[in-house]
């Protein structure tokens, strides 16, 4: 009895002389093919990824300390005990240095290393480990003075480096580096932010494109490999601090079912102004100049509201809380993303995860706060995480990552499940009605 196609190869069916003739649609051939050596670079990439992760937070604490004496505790809260005028100085010599630092290395260099995003989906598997750890250092160093953007590019990149490296240097076929290259990238993610399994479907459904057992039982290794590793001076806990959530009452479904629209559209127009930003990206000499203006610029703004600095990790904790008013949601809700375009069309490189999560948590949190006016419902906490997990799929076009990447971050939001996957399809389907790209493949340059 015949069944429907198997991409890779025939008819789906089964006969008692070839067991294997039965193919279930996850279970390919592929991952048949990986020979020993490729599970021994998958576990070395892992460790990679963990240590890379290690140094570059190392990296940006260090440079958080000498910028605002940052220690523990809330970044922009150590900020705002300084003054107007540092604040502004230092957000715009860290963009004059991010800026010398960046012209100076595609002068040596040639380039910055390369995009793990487009090595993958382009299959040329071309990433230079050295120039990307370099660059990886310089978008830590701006993420530390308080840059608008992610601090999870660098060890995101530096797993893929190692990846592609270890794939050249042993020869690996074309689809065995691509494979490797997509599960350092996720195991970078992973190691950084303390979410091995969201990780593991980061490289698998945004880099690869495909959840099956020849993507995801590699990229679950290399992610909870480096995470261990990680944990060695990185933080083994969730990242966001809230409480433990109740059962979603029926007023947060249906707000769930009413606000993923919302945020699906804000989600496009996101997409859209990342797109912008990035096409506009200075080269050359300017270089040496628009990164110290933009970051200037955001500096400016943190004088009021002093969480749009850094990537967001602040400001997603803050509308989690519940304990900012109605117009200060609203201000933020427009005043991070617009931060974060600044920070990104300057020329500063860096991530879009935070930044994107922090921007659907604090809008949520605003939509969530109009409409307890019209039905009095649960904690406002739930409106924030809702809306991080909405916006976060929407943005990367990935919804199993993003809810994956919710629940480790929260480490509490489990009992909203129903309603978070209400709110993302709501904003995955709305946003692809009028924008097809997803945050990551915006930002990659025109062919």
């Amino acid at each position: 009895m015949g069944g429907p196609d198997d991409r890779y190869g025939g008819t789906a069916s089964r006969t008692d002389s070839d067991p294997r003739a039965t193919k279930q649609a996850n279970v390919t051939p592929r991952m048949a093919d990986f020979p020993p050596l490729f599970w021994a670079l998958v576990l070395l990439t892992g460790v990679g990824a963990g240590l890379g992760a290690m140094a570059f937070m190392a990296l940006l604490h260090e440079v958080q300390h000498l910028a605002f004496g940052y220690h523990t505790g809330e970044y922009s809260v150590a900020a705002s005990k300084h003054s107007d005028l540092r604040r502004v100085l230092v957000l715009a010599v860290g963009g004059l240095v991010t800026g010398v630092l960046l012209y100076s290395l595609r002068k040596v260099a040639g380039g910055t290393g390369g995009e793990p995003t487009r090595a993958v989906w382009s299959g040329s598997g071309d990433i230079a480990p050295l120039p990307t750890f370099a660059s990886g250092a310089i978008s830590e160093i701006s993420v530390g003075m308080g840059a608008s953007i992610g601090r999870e590019a660098a060890p995101q990149h530096a797993g893929a480096a190692v990846g592609g490296w270890l794939a050249k240097r042993a020869r690996l076929t074309a689809e065995q580096r691509r494979v490797l290259i997509a599960c350092g990238a996720g195991a970078g993610v992973g190691a950084v932010y303390n979410v091995p399994f969201a990780g593991a479907l980061f490289a698998a459904e945004i880099y690869l494109g495909t959840i099956c057992l020849a993507t995801i039982v590699p990229a679950l290794v290399t992610s909870l490999v480096a995470t261990a590793v990680s944990w060695l001076s990185l933080p083994a806990e969730p990242l966001y601090k809230i409480p433990v959530l109740p059962s979603p009452p029926p007023s947060l479904l249906l707000w769930a079912l009413l606000a993923g629209p919302v945020i699906g559209v804000a989600a496009g127009v996101y997409i859209r102004t990342i797109g912008f930003s990035s096409d506009h990206r200075p080269k050359g000499r300017l270089l040496l100049v628009l990164p110290m203006l933009g970051t200037g610029v955001v500096g400016l703004i943190a004088i009021g509201y002093p969480f749009v600095l850094g990537n967001g990790r602040d400001l997603a904790q803050l509308a989690m809380t519940g304990s900012t008013g109605l117009v200060g949601l609203a201000a933020l809700s427009l005043l991070k993303p617009v931060s974060t375009n600044l920070t990104l069309g300057s020329g500063v490189g860096g991530g879009l995860f935070t930044p994107t999560f922090s921007f659907g948590a604090v809008l949520g949190a605003f939509l969530g706060r109009c409409w307890m006016y019209i039905w009095p419902g649960p904690d406002p906490v739930s409106y924030a995480v809702v809306g991080g997990a909405a916006m976060l799929s929407a943005g990367m076009q990935a919804p199993l990552a993003g809810i994956a990447f919710t629940i480790e971050l929260t480490g509490n939001s489990a009992k909203v499940m129903v309603a978070m996957l209400l709110a993302t399809a709501g904003a995955v389907l709305t946003c692809r009605l009028f924008e097809q790209r997803s945050v990551y493949s915006a930002r990659l340059p025109k062919d």
